[in-house]
């Protein structure tokens, strides 16, 4: 008997979301040729208002289209389907409404036997909301997710997908970026990356630069050195940071190199900020999630007006890689784990099994669909990685000891 398959992108955008379709399109072209396609527009926000879009004959003939585009063909937005002011404030709901409900009814209205949803820890722990009431209320349906996020930040999933291509994407960005060294005397270069409460993308981003560099042909009789463009500091949310004792090292090599590269996570130091704003009595304003704005936050800026004088630096840059590397298409690398997940994610469906399909931390990185209850935000990034150590170690820089909440 054919399905009424339909899917849905939510939170940020990654380098995973229309290959995410593309793929489980592949998958149901195989194993249910008949099924009938669909995406709601825009997230949550396109399933609480009823607005979709039908994947026709064109579009599953087409699927591999999709594979070379970053963003997501169906759209996205940040909604919370529990939190009821949130979605009523934005007219999503009417005033009285349970968004559940709402979502609920929007499905059996449109007949959808299975439900893929595509996005991060908060897309998922919705969806897990959503899966919750349909069964308790007997809606009959299956919700499988899978896992997006370029801050590879998600329990108990060991690679989300598009975090790869983000961090490779982070270090090309950054490839450009190191030769404003050769602007100024005494330049500090902030390279600020993605990543509220987890380090993995600034890390492997550093790490990615770094190996970029062995290809590199140097000239040292006229400055262009690989000191010089090498990244100096990694600061990220999991590590204590020793500041005067960073500015001490990095104040050493201002005067060695004439330049600081600083790879930092914008999650690093935010907990600082945010009760210097508050006890300033500013108000910031925080998302569906109740997550603070961190483009309100602007850590790199704070840092830079903070490190600007202790490294008596001439000038400093401060550059978002974040927009170009979770806007890129995936690199082979993360589009073969898609297609694995995809598979994984269309065959539990169609057996009736919810949950999120990913790489299990807890089952020898095994893929497989993961029950919704163990989806959780916040997975920090583990300091005591080999590769990361021995990052850490090339450059000089103390490991410190990992931040106690963590």
């Amino acid at each position: 008997m054919s399905k009424k398959i339909a899917f849905l992108t939510a939170g940020g955008i990654a380098p995973c979301l229309s290959s995410s379709i593309g793929a489980l399109i592949e998958c149901y072209n195989e194993l249910m040729p008949d099924a009938e396609l669909s995406g709601y527009l825009n997230g949550y926000q396109g399933l609480l208002k009823g607005d979709s879009i039908s994947l026709g004959d064109e579009v599953k003939k087409n699927y591999k289209v999709l594979f070379g585009f970053g963003g997501s063909a169906i759209g996205n937005s940040r909604v919370k389907l529990t939190n009821v002011e949130d979605c009523t404030k934005r007219g999503l709901v009417n005033e009285g409404e349970d968004p559940l409900k709402v979502a609920a009814e929007q499905l059996k209205a449109d007949d959808i036997d299975i439900l893929h949803t595509i996005g991060g820890d908060d897309t998922n722990t919705t969806a897990a909301d959503l899966a919750k009431y349909l069964e308790e209320n007997g809606y009959g349906l299956t919700v499988v997710g899978l896992p997006k996020t370029v801050d590879n930040d998600v329990f108990p999933i060991s690679q989300t997908l598009g975090a790869w291509t983000a961090a490779e994407q982070s270090a090309l960005f950054f490839e450009n970026v190191a030769n404003e060294n050769t602007t100024s005397t005494r330049q500090l270069i902030i390279h600020e990356v993605m990543g509220r409460h987890c380090g993995w993308l600034t890390a492997a981003a550093a790490n990615d630069y770094r190996k970029s560099l062995d290809d590199y042909e140097w000239l040292p009789e006229i400055n262009i050195t690989r000191e010089r463009w090498d990244v100096h500091a990694v600061w990220i949310p999991e590590m204590k940071l020793d500041l005067e004792s960073e500015l001490k090292r990095l104040s050493e090599l201002m005067d060695k190199n004439d330049c600081v590269n600083l790879f930092l996570s914008e999650g690093a130091g935010t907990d600082a900020i945010i009760k210097e704003k508050e006890s300033a009595g500013e108000e910031l304003r925080r998302d569906a999630f109740g997550h603070v704005r961190l483009d309100e936050l602007n850590p790199g800026k704070w840092f830079a007006q903070k490190l600007k004088d202790s490294l008596s630096a001439d000038k400093v840059l401060v550059q978002k890689s974040g927009y170009f590397a979770r806007s890129a298409k995936p690199n082979d690398r993360d589009l073969e784990l898609i297609k694995r997940s995809a598979v994984c994610a269309a065959q539990a469906a169609l057996n009736g099994e919810s949950g999120v399909a990913g790489l299990d931390d807890d089952n020898a990185n095994e893929m497989s669909v993961i029950d919704f209850s163990r989806i959780a935000g916040g997975k920090p990034f583990d300091i005591d990685e080999a590769w990361f150590e021995e990052l850490l170690s090339s450059i000089g820089q103390p490991k410190t000891a990992k931040v106690s909440n963590h």
